[in-house]
Protein backbone atom coordinates (compact mmCIF):
# COMPACT_ATOMS: atom_id res chain seq x y z
CA UNK A 1 0.00 0.00 0.00
CA UNK A 2 0.85 3.94 -0.50
CA UNK A 3 0.37 6.60 1.44
CA UNK A 4 -2.84 9.17 0.61
CA UNK A 5 -1.37 12.80 0.37
CA UNK A 6 -4.50 13.86 1.61
CA UNK A 7 -3.74 11.62 5.03
CA UNK A 8 -2.76 8.87 6.98
CA UNK A 9 -5.24 6.62 5.93
CA UNK A 10 -3.28 3.69 3.88
CA UNK A 11 -4.30 3.68 0.17
CA UNK A 12 -4.51 0.48 -1.93
CA UNK A 13 -2.94 0.06 -5.08
CA UNK A 14 -6.16 -0.20 -6.88
CA UNK A 15 -8.94 1.70 -6.44
CA UNK A 16 -12.47 3.10 -7.41
CA UNK A 17 -11.29 7.30 -7.40
CA UNK A 18 -10.62 7.63 -11.05
CA UNK A 19 -9.96 5.45 -14.36
CA UNK A 20 -7.12 8.41 -14.64
CA UNK A 21 -5.51 6.99 -11.50
CA UNK A 22 -4.98 3.50 -13.53
CA UNK A 23 -1.10 3.15 -15.27
CA UNK A 24 -0.82 2.46 -18.44
CA UNK A 25 -1.70 -1.49 -20.33
CA UNK A 26 1.34 -3.57 -21.28
CA UNK A 27 1.18 -2.89 -24.87
CA UNK A 28 1.08 0.70 -24.61
CA UNK A 29 4.31 0.77 -22.72
CA UNK A 30 5.45 -1.76 -25.01
CA UNK A 31 5.34 0.70 -28.09
CA UNK A 32 6.55 3.22 -25.95
CA UNK A 33 9.72 1.84 -25.71
CA UNK A 34 10.05 0.68 -29.21
CA UNK A 35 9.69 4.54 -30.21
CA UNK A 36 12.39 5.92 -27.86
CA UNK A 37 14.94 3.97 -29.40
CA UNK A 38 15.93 6.15 -32.39
CA UNK A 39 15.89 9.88 -33.30
CA UNK A 40 12.74 10.99 -35.12
CA UNK A 41 11.29 13.90 -36.62
CA UNK A 42 9.71 16.24 -34.25
CA UNK A 43 5.98 17.97 -34.29
CA UNK A 44 4.32 15.39 -36.09
CA UNK A 45 6.33 14.82 -38.98
CA UNK A 46 7.49 11.34 -38.12
CA UNK A 47 5.97 7.85 -38.87
CA UNK A 48 4.55 6.87 -35.28
CA UNK A 49 2.03 10.21 -35.82
CA UNK A 50 0.93 9.62 -39.45
CA UNK A 51 0.64 5.63 -38.27
CA UNK A 52 -1.63 6.43 -35.73
CA UNK A 53 -3.49 9.27 -37.27
CA UNK A 54 -3.99 6.70 -39.94
CA UNK A 55 -5.48 4.07 -37.57
CA UNK A 56 -8.00 6.38 -36.53
CA UNK A 57 -9.12 7.22 -39.64
CA UNK A 58 -9.06 3.58 -40.32
CA UNK A 59 -11.44 3.35 -37.07
CA UNK A 60 -13.80 5.52 -37.92
CA UNK A 61 -14.08 4.71 -41.91
CA UNK A 62 -13.94 8.27 -42.60
CA UNK A 63 -11.65 10.90 -44.05
CA UNK A 64 -11.03 12.76 -40.72
CA UNK A 65 -8.29 15.10 -39.60
CA UNK A 66 -6.84 13.98 -36.27
CA UNK A 67 -4.74 16.19 -33.81
CA UNK A 68 -3.71 14.66 -30.86
CA UNK A 69 -3.26 16.71 -27.53
CA UNK A 70 -1.96 16.49 -24.27
CA UNK A 71 -5.66 16.19 -22.61
CA UNK A 72 -9.08 16.08 -22.30
CA UNK A 73 -9.51 19.82 -21.39
CA UNK A 74 -7.45 20.90 -24.92
CA UNK A 75 -9.19 18.66 -27.16
CA UNK A 76 -13.13 19.79 -25.63
CA UNK A 77 -11.57 23.60 -25.41
CA UNK A 78 -10.15 23.96 -28.72
CA UNK A 79 -12.49 21.69 -30.54
CA UNK A 80 -15.48 24.08 -29.66
CA UNK A 81 -13.33 26.92 -29.90
CA UNK A 82 -13.12 26.01 -34.25
CA UNK A 83 -17.10 25.40 -34.04
CA UNK A 84 -17.59 29.39 -32.88
CA UNK A 85 -17.22 33.24 -32.57
CA UNK A 86 -17.00 35.12 -29.33
CA UNK A 87 -20.28 36.15 -29.37
CA UNK A 88 -21.66 32.47 -30.04
CA UNK A 89 -23.12 29.87 -27.09
CA UNK A 90 -22.29 26.06 -26.49
CA UNK A 91 -25.32 24.40 -25.45
CA UNK A 92 -24.25 21.20 -22.94
CA UNK A 93 -25.49 19.43 -19.86
CA UNK A 94 -25.39 21.10 -16.53
CA UNK A 95 -23.23 18.36 -15.20
CA UNK A 96 -21.00 18.36 -18.46
CA UNK A 97 -17.19 18.64 -17.66
CA UNK A 98 -17.20 21.51 -20.08
CA UNK A 99 -19.13 23.19 -18.25
CA UNK A 100 -18.27 22.34 -14.49
CA UNK A 101 -14.51 20.94 -14.88
CA UNK A 102 -12.36 23.03 -17.44
CA UNK A 103 -12.07 25.90 -15.39
CA UNK A 104 -13.47 28.11 -18.18
CA UNK A 105 -10.92 26.81 -21.10
CA UNK A 106 -13.98 26.71 -23.71
CA UNK A 107 -15.14 30.32 -22.77
CA UNK A 108 -11.21 31.44 -22.56
CA UNK A 109 -9.57 29.25 -25.74
CA UNK A 110 -13.21 30.53 -27.72
CA UNK A 111 -12.87 34.37 -26.87
CA UNK A 112 -15.87 35.17 -24.53
CA UNK A 113 -17.65 32.00 -26.20
CA UNK A 114 -20.78 31.68 -23.37
CA UNK A 115 -21.28 27.83 -22.04
CA UNK A 116 -25.06 27.17 -21.74
CA UNK A 117 -26.08 24.31 -19.07
CA UNK A 118 -29.03 22.45 -19.76
CA UNK A 119 -31.72 20.08 -17.52
CA UNK A 120 -31.74 16.34 -18.57
CA UNK A 121 -32.07 13.15 -16.65
CA UNK A 122 -29.35 10.93 -15.95
CA UNK A 123 -27.17 13.54 -17.65
CA UNK A 124 -28.86 13.23 -21.21
CA UNK A 125 -30.00 16.48 -23.20
CA UNK A 126 -33.34 15.51 -24.85
CA UNK A 127 -33.89 16.56 -28.60
CA UNK A 128 -36.94 18.82 -27.02
CA UNK A 129 -34.63 20.34 -24.40
CA UNK A 130 -32.04 21.52 -27.39
CA UNK A 131 -34.70 22.53 -29.56
CA UNK A 132 -36.36 25.16 -26.60
CA UNK A 133 -32.30 26.09 -25.78
CA UNK A 134 -31.44 26.92 -29.23
CA UNK A 135 -34.82 28.80 -29.92
CA UNK A 136 -34.77 30.85 -26.73
CA UNK A 137 -33.93 33.93 -27.72
CA UNK A 138 -32.57 35.26 -31.01
CA UNK A 139 -31.76 38.85 -30.27
CA UNK A 140 -28.76 40.89 -30.44
CA UNK A 141 -28.81 41.09 -26.57
CA UNK A 142 -28.08 37.41 -25.88
CA UNK A 143 -25.17 35.56 -27.37
CA UNK A 144 -26.26 33.06 -30.82
CA UNK A 145 -26.54 29.53 -29.77
CA UNK A 146 -24.34 27.81 -32.59
CA UNK A 147 -22.81 24.53 -30.84
CA UNK A 148 -24.06 21.73 -28.80
CA UNK A 149 -21.68 19.65 -26.61
CA UNK A 150 -22.67 15.88 -25.68
CA UNK A 151 -20.37 13.53 -23.70
CA UNK A 152 -20.75 9.92 -24.50
CA UNK A 153 -20.33 7.98 -22.08
CA UNK A 154 -22.16 10.51 -19.86
CA UNK A 155 -21.02 12.02 -16.27
CA UNK A 156 -22.97 9.65 -14.41
CA UNK A 157 -22.20 6.79 -16.16
CA UNK A 158 -24.84 6.93 -18.88
CA UNK A 159 -24.89 6.66 -22.65
CA UNK A 160 -27.35 7.75 -25.44
CA UNK A 161 -28.61 5.49 -27.93
CA UNK A 162 -28.74 5.80 -31.73
CA UNK A 163 -32.20 6.84 -31.60
CA UNK A 164 -31.26 9.58 -29.02
CA UNK A 165 -28.54 10.30 -31.19
CA UNK A 166 -29.95 10.93 -34.56
CA UNK A 167 -33.31 12.51 -32.87
CA UNK A 168 -30.52 15.35 -30.97
CA UNK A 169 -28.54 15.59 -34.49
CA UNK A 170 -32.39 16.16 -36.53
CA UNK A 171 -32.92 19.25 -34.22
CA UNK A 172 -29.03 20.90 -34.54
CA UNK A 173 -29.65 20.57 -37.94
CA UNK A 174 -32.89 22.34 -37.76
CA UNK A 175 -31.20 25.24 -35.82
CA UNK A 176 -27.41 24.87 -37.91
CA UNK A 177 -25.67 24.41 -34.42
CA UNK A 178 -22.52 22.29 -34.84
CA UNK A 179 -21.83 19.07 -32.55
CA UNK A 180 -19.43 18.32 -30.69
CA UNK A 181 -19.05 15.02 -28.81
CA UNK A 182 -16.89 14.43 -25.66
CA UNK A 183 -15.69 11.06 -25.92
CA UNK A 184 -13.40 10.61 -23.31
CA UNK A 185 -15.08 7.46 -22.14
CA UNK A 186 -15.97 7.09 -25.96
CA UNK A 187 -14.87 3.43 -26.24
CA UNK A 188 -16.78 2.43 -22.82
CA UNK A 189 -20.19 3.87 -24.49
CA UNK A 190 -19.27 2.06 -27.43
CA UNK A 191 -18.64 -1.15 -25.51
CA UNK A 192 -21.98 -1.05 -24.14
CA UNK A 193 -24.04 -0.28 -27.56
CA UNK A 194 -22.11 -2.81 -29.22
CA UNK A 195 -21.98 -0.75 -32.18
CA UNK A 196 -19.11 0.54 -34.19
CA UNK A 197 -17.69 3.75 -33.94
CA UNK A 198 -18.72 4.44 -37.70
CA UNK A 199 -22.53 4.15 -36.72
CA UNK A 200 -22.56 6.28 -33.57
CA UNK A 201 -20.60 9.37 -35.50
CA UNK A 202 -23.18 8.73 -38.09
CA UNK A 203 -26.07 8.86 -35.93
CA UNK A 204 -24.98 11.77 -33.88
CA UNK A 205 -23.62 13.41 -37.02
CA UNK A 206 -20.91 14.53 -35.45
CA UNK A 207 -19.01 17.73 -36.78
CA UNK A 208 -16.04 17.26 -34.14
CA UNK A 209 -15.25 14.41 -31.28
CA UNK A 210 -12.41 14.50 -28.41
CA UNK A 211 -11.56 10.81 -28.38
CA UNK A 212 -9.45 10.17 -24.97
CA UNK A 213 -7.19 7.06 -24.21
CA UNK A 214 -5.92 8.07 -20.87
CA UNK A 215 -8.54 6.83 -19.22
CA UNK A 216 -8.88 3.28 -21.07
CA UNK A 217 -4.80 2.67 -20.89
CA UNK A 218 -2.46 5.81 -22.15
CA UNK A 219 -0.46 7.35 -19.69
CA UNK A 220 -1.54 10.63 -21.56
CA UNK A 221 -2.87 12.41 -24.72
CA UNK A 222 -6.23 12.85 -26.21
CA UNK A 223 -6.98 13.40 -29.92
CA UNK A 224 -8.81 15.47 -31.71
CA UNK A 225 -11.53 13.96 -34.38
CA UNK A 226 -12.48 16.79 -37.15
CA UNK A 227 -15.17 15.03 -39.86
CA UNK A 228 -15.37 18.53 -40.95
CA UNK A 229 -12.90 19.48 -43.21
CA UNK A 230 -13.53 23.16 -43.16
CA UNK A 231 -13.42 23.24 -39.41
CA UNK A 232 -9.94 21.39 -39.81
CA UNK A 233 -8.62 23.87 -41.54
CA UNK A 234 -6.56 26.40 -39.83
CA UNK A 235 -6.90 23.76 -36.70
CA UNK A 236 -3.23 23.28 -36.91
CA UNK A 237 -2.28 27.02 -35.82
CA UNK A 238 -4.93 27.00 -33.00
CA UNK A 239 -2.75 23.70 -31.41
CA UNK A 240 0.23 25.60 -31.75
CA UNK A 241 -1.39 28.55 -30.62
CA UNK A 242 -2.53 26.93 -27.21
CA UNK A 243 0.40 25.11 -26.30
CA UNK A 244 -0.59 21.44 -27.67
CA UNK A 245 1.70 21.31 -30.15
CA UNK A 246 4.10 18.37 -28.85
CA UNK A 247 7.59 18.77 -30.09
CA UNK A 248 8.31 14.56 -29.27
CA UNK A 249 4.61 14.14 -30.69
CA UNK A 250 5.54 10.02 -31.39
CA UNK A 251 5.11 9.90 -27.49
CA UNK A 252 1.70 11.21 -27.44
CA UNK A 253 0.99 9.43 -31.17
CA UNK A 254 2.44 5.71 -30.37
CA UNK A 255 0.15 4.46 -27.62
CA UNK A 256 -3.01 5.19 -30.14
CA UNK A 257 -1.19 2.58 -32.49
CA UNK A 258 -0.71 -0.43 -29.43
CA UNK A 259 -4.79 0.31 -28.46
CA UNK A 260 -5.93 0.78 -31.76
CA UNK A 261 -4.46 -2.53 -32.95
CA UNK A 262 -6.27 -5.69 -32.42
CA UNK A 263 -9.24 -3.83 -30.87
CA UNK A 264 -7.37 -3.64 -27.65
CA UNK A 265 -9.34 -0.32 -26.85
CA UNK A 266 -12.47 -2.05 -26.60
CA UNK A 267 -11.15 -4.93 -25.13
CA UNK A 268 -9.72 -2.35 -21.95
CA UNK A 269 -13.17 -1.11 -22.23
CA UNK A 270 -15.25 -4.12 -22.03
CA UNK A 271 -12.71 -5.08 -19.07
CA UNK A 272 -14.16 -1.90 -16.90
CA UNK A 273 -17.38 -2.05 -17.99
CA UNK A 274 -17.55 -5.71 -16.41
CA UNK A 275 -15.96 -4.48 -13.10
CA UNK A 276 -18.63 -2.06 -13.00
CA UNK A 277 -21.57 -4.36 -13.80
CA UNK A 278 -20.24 -6.59 -11.06
CA UNK A 279 -19.83 -3.57 -8.80
CA UNK A 280 -23.30 -2.67 -9.64
CA UNK A 281 -25.40 -6.36 -9.06
CA UNK A 282 -23.72 -6.58 -6.23
CA UNK A 283 -24.65 -3.09 -4.55
CA UNK A 284 -28.05 -3.35 -5.59
CA UNK A 285 -28.39 -6.71 -3.17
CA UNK A 286 -27.34 -4.22 -0.38
CA UNK A 287 -30.49 -2.36 1.40
CA UNK A 288 -28.90 0.32 3.06
CA UNK A 289 -27.05 1.58 -0.42
CA UNK A 290 -28.63 2.81 -3.37
CA UNK A 291 -27.57 2.77 -6.83
CA UNK A 292 -28.52 6.35 -8.52
CA UNK A 293 -28.00 5.54 -11.83
CA UNK A 294 -28.41 2.89 -14.77
CA UNK A 295 -25.02 1.61 -15.03
CA UNK A 296 -24.04 1.85 -18.84
CA UNK A 297 -20.23 2.46 -18.87
CA UNK A 298 -17.42 1.72 -16.65
CA UNK A 299 -18.78 3.84 -13.42
CA UNK A 300 -21.32 3.46 -10.55
CA UNK A 301 -23.10 5.91 -8.46
CA UNK A 302 -24.33 4.61 -5.34
CA UNK A 303 -25.67 6.48 -1.86
CA UNK A 304 -23.55 5.58 0.45
CA UNK A 305 -23.80 7.11 4.35
CA UNK A 306 -21.06 9.65 5.10
CA UNK A 307 -20.25 7.96 8.60
CA UNK A 308 -19.62 4.48 6.03
CA UNK A 309 -17.99 6.79 3.69
CA UNK A 310 -15.15 7.49 6.77
CA UNK A 311 -14.61 4.39 7.61
CA UNK A 312 -13.86 2.62 4.19
CA UNK A 313 -11.42 5.22 3.57
CA UNK A 314 -9.82 4.11 6.75
CA UNK A 315 -9.27 1.33 4.59
CA UNK A 316 -8.15 2.73 1.77
CA UNK A 317 -10.81 2.93 -0.11
CA UNK A 318 -10.97 5.88 -2.71
CA UNK A 319 -14.07 7.66 -4.37
CA UNK A 320 -15.38 11.11 -5.12
CA UNK A 321 -18.48 11.91 -3.87
CA UNK A 322 -20.14 13.49 -7.05
CA UNK A 323 -24.12 14.88 -5.72
CA UNK A 324 -24.47 15.93 -2.16
CA UNK A 325 -23.07 14.06 0.47
CA UNK A 326 -23.21 10.87 -0.31
CA UNK A 327 -23.60 10.52 -3.67
CA UNK A 328 -20.57 8.68 -4.39
CA UNK A 329 -19.09 8.18 -7.82
CA UNK A 330 -16.95 4.35 -7.93
CA UNK A 331 -14.73 4.29 -11.83
CA UNK A 332 -13.37 1.27 -12.97
CA UNK A 333 -10.64 1.28 -14.96
CA UNK A 334 -8.87 -1.42 -17.23
CA UNK A 335 -7.32 -2.59 -14.91
CA UNK A 336 -9.45 -3.84 -12.08
CA UNK A 337 -10.32 -7.53 -11.33
CA UNK A 338 -12.98 -9.16 -9.77
CA UNK A 339 -11.38 -9.56 -6.62
CA UNK A 340 -11.71 -5.49 -6.41
CA UNK A 341 -15.00 -6.02 -6.22
CA UNK A 342 -15.54 -8.45 -3.38
CA UNK A 343 -12.73 -6.56 -1.44
CA UNK A 344 -14.93 -3.82 -1.67
CA UNK A 345 -17.98 -4.95 -1.09
CA UNK A 346 -16.93 -6.85 1.89
CA UNK A 347 -15.68 -3.57 3.80
CA UNK A 348 -18.88 -1.91 2.93
CA UNK A 349 -21.00 -4.59 4.65
CA UNK A 350 -18.54 -4.66 7.20
CA UNK A 351 -18.59 -0.75 7.86
CA UNK A 352 -22.28 -1.01 7.59
CA UNK A 353 -22.93 -3.10 10.56
CA UNK A 354 -21.10 -1.14 12.53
Amino acid sequence: MTRDIFGDSPVRERNFASDNNSGSCPEVLSILEECNHHHAPGYGDDDWTKRAEDKVRDLFEADCSVFFVFNGTAANSLALATMCRSYHAILCHRMSHVQTDECGAPEFFGGGTKVIGLEGKACRLSAETIEEAATRRDDVHFPKVKALSLTQATEVGTAYGLDELRGISEACDRHDLRIHLDGARLANALAKLEVSPKELISASKADALSFGSTKNGSPMGDAVVIFDKELAREFAFRRKQAGQLASKMRYLAAPWIALLENDLWLSNANQANSIAEQLKIELSAIPEVKVLFPREANSVFVDIPEKVQAVLRAKGWLFYVFIGKTGCRLMCSWDLVSQDVEDFVTDLREALAL
